[in-house]
């Protein structure tokens, strides 16, 4: 593939599409972290709550890691 064929130009009539895909497309990535955020801090949450439970232990730990590497990659 070589440069040209990556950076074509849109034709002027089909701008006002690309720019409405343009912000779909943002908008779909930002409600992406937040999502994955929220679901990092329920799985945190019910890591916690089991691991309150000497028996839940086992798989509250590894599901408050699991929460915090979630959170940890919707920030970066």
């Amino acid at each position: 593939m070589s440069a040209n064929e990556k950076h074509r130009k849109t034709p002027w009539v089909l701008l006002p599409f690309l720019m409405v895909w343009n912000l779909a497309t943002w908008a779909l990535r930002i409600t992406g972290r937040l999502v994955i955020a929220l679901s990092g801090i329920i799985a945190m949450a019910l890591g916690i709550s089991l691991t309150l439970t000497v028996i839940g232990a086992v798989v509250g730990v590894p599901l408050i890691v699991f929460g915090f590497l979630l959170m940890l990659r919707s920030i970066f």
